[in-house]
C-alpha cells in the first residue's frame, strides 16, 4: 500500500474522534473552542463526510489533549496488542496486596485491566484513602475466587465468587478480603467517562 493510501485511510478518523470526544464529556462547541476547529467541520469530521487536512487534524488532536500521532494510531503496531504473562507490570499496594496491569499501555487508551490478588485480611487500600482514579472514571470488578468486601460511599457489598460488581470509581473505595483465603479480583477502569 503506498504511503499516501496508508495516511488517507488513518485520516478517516470520524468515528474515534467522536468517541474520545464523549468520552471527555466535550460537547461539539466545547472541542472547536478547545481545537480552534469549527463545530460545522467537527461534525462533518465525526460523520465522515470530510476529511480532516494534517493541519486540521492536529488541532483537533490538541483539542482533545493528544498528539496528532496517538489520534491517527500511527503510535500503535496495528489494531491488535498482546501482553504475554511475563509482560504484565506488576505492582503492590497496602501489605497483603499485589496487582498486575494486563492491559499495554497504548497511548489514548481509556480503560484498564487489572488483576488483584488479596491475602487474608488484606485491602487494596485503607479507610479513608482519597480516590484513586479521575472524576468520571468508572470501574467493574468480578471476583474470580474468594470473597471480599467492597467498601465504598460508608456502605459495605459482599462479594463471592463469579459476582460482578459495576460503580463510580471517582469515589473513596477498597476491596477487603475477610478471609481465610487468599481472594482474587478482576478489575477494569473506564477512565473519565460520563455517568449517566
Amino acid at each position: 500500500m503506498a504511503v499516501a493510501d496508508q495516511l488517507e485511510q488513518q485520516i478517516q478518523i470520524g468515528p474515534r474522534v467522536r468517541a474520545l470526544r464523549e468520552a471527555m464529556d466535550l460537547s461539539l462547541r466545547d472541542l472547536a473552542e478547545r481545537s480552534g476547529v469549527s463545530a460545522p467541520m467537527l461534525s462533518q469530521v465525526e460523520r465522515g463526510e470530510t476529511s480532516p487536512t494534517l493541519a486540521v487534524a492536529s488541532r483537533i488532536a490538541a483539542g482533545l489533549e493528544l498528539r496528532l500521532s496517538q489520534l491517527l494510531r500511527l503510535d500503535e503496531e496495528g489494531s491488535v496488542s498482546v501482553v504475554r504473562r511475563a509482560e504484565r507490570r506488576r505492582g503492590g499496594g497496602a501489605a497483603g496486596h499485589a496487582f498486575e496491569i494486563l492491559t499495554p499501555p497504548l497511548p489514548g487508551q481509556r480503560a484498564e485491566l487489572s488483576r488483584h490478588v488479596l491475602a487474608a485480611g488484606a485491602a487494596t487500600g485503607g479507610e479513608g484513602d482519597p480516590p484513586m482514579h479521575e472524576p468520571g472514571s468508572r470501574e467493574i470488578a468480578v471476583v474470580e475466587a474468594g470473597t471480599v468486601v467492597l467498601h465504598i460511599d460508608d456502605v459495605q457489598y459482599e462479594l463471592g465468587e463469579g459476582d460482578t460488581v459495576t460503580f463510580d470509581a471517582d469515589l473513596a473505595h477498597r476491596f477487603e478480603n475477610p478471609g481465610p483465603g487468599e481472594a482474587v479480583l478482576l478489575a477494569v477502569v473506564s477512565a473519565g467517562l460520563r455517568r449517566s
